[in-house]
């Protein structure tokens, strides 16, 4: 085709206004976000849209988070595969990245584009969700309680999630709080040491993120908060070596898919003895 008669498509940054058109894109496409998932990711990072005649036929957003950027939700229409609208979508998410170190969550069909641009695997994460069975939580050891948290908890919860995550999580768990219907915490001599956050999410509820010094607080926060949804549909989005995968199959939620966590330099660290054992979600890690 002469490029004269070529299709002009309009890149430029998302606004408000592009949520509704992004949510039906991600409908059509058989994704799960709800409208309010995406007016979240829309609210704490940048996002880019292409269109074609004013028509939304792609996105995807970059989310600064400290010395990281995540960058999740890169949708191009069935219908417009194959013209390089990812890549240019993906190179405009890299440039936004700045100084931050580019890391996402990559789909078997998008790896080898990320791969091309620089990024390299270093863990998987799995997707696990259903109609959990919530079992009976064990007795913590002695000198851990388990309890209902509060506004007073939420700079130590911030800080937990820095820790076990390695990006910084202030904006995120800031827009959370007011969404979220349960969050219970583990503390030892009076010292917040794990927590957990239940809300609404997709075509249920969302487990994420899990901050917790072990798998075993991990699934006694997971059990404390399946036992508030009886019968609910609930997702988690675990690191593939959590140790919670088998667990989350005898109970309930079982797994579905499984993505490739992929950087562009030096991976994330967990500091401070705690691990993040499930995700906020897999478009902000």
């Amino acid at each position: 085709m002469p490029n004269s008669q070529r299709p002009v498509y309009i890149y430029r940054p998302m606004t408000s206004a592009d949520v509704a058109s992004a949510h039906a894109l991600s409908v059509q496409l058989k994704w799960p976000h709800r409208l309010e998932d995406w007016a979240m990711l829309q609210r704490i990072a940048q996002g880019f849209v292409v269109e074609d005649a004013g028509r939304l036929i792609g996105t995807a957003f970059t989310c600064p988070q400290g010395d990281y950027a995540t960058i999740g939700l890169v949708i191009v229409s069935d219908e417009y595969q194959g013209q390089g609208i990812g890549r240019k979508l993906m190179e405009q998410a890299l440039e936004a990245c700045g100084s931050h170190t580019a890391m996402l969550n990559a789909t078997l069909a998008g790896a080898p584009l990320y791969a091309s641009q620089g990024f390299v695997d270093f863990g998987h994460i799995q997707q696990h969700q259903g109609n959990a069975m919530p079992p009976l939580p064990k007795v913590l050891p002695a000198g851990e309680r388990c309890r209902s948290l509060t506004k007073a908890d939420r700079s130590n919860q911030i800080e937990l999630a820095n820790d076990g995550s390695g990006l910084n999580r202030n904006a995120v768990l800031n827009d959370l709080f007011d969404v979220v219907e349960h969050s219970v915490g583990i503390e030892r001599n009076g010292q917040l040491r794990a927590f957990a956050m239940l809300r609404p999410f997709g075509r249920g509820r969302c487990i994420g993120p899990v901050i917790a010094e072990n798998p075993e607080q991990a699934k006694h926060l997971v059990a404390v908060l399946l036992a508030q949804v009886p019968n609910a549909f609930v997702r988690m989005d675990i690191p593939s070596d959590s140790g919670l995968g088998p667990w989350l199959e005898e109970v309930g939620l079982k797994q579905v898919d499984t993505v490739a966590q992929m950087v562009r330099g030096t991976p994330p660290q967990a500091i401070g003895g705690v691990h993040q054992f499930a995700l906020v979600t897999q478009a902000i890690g």
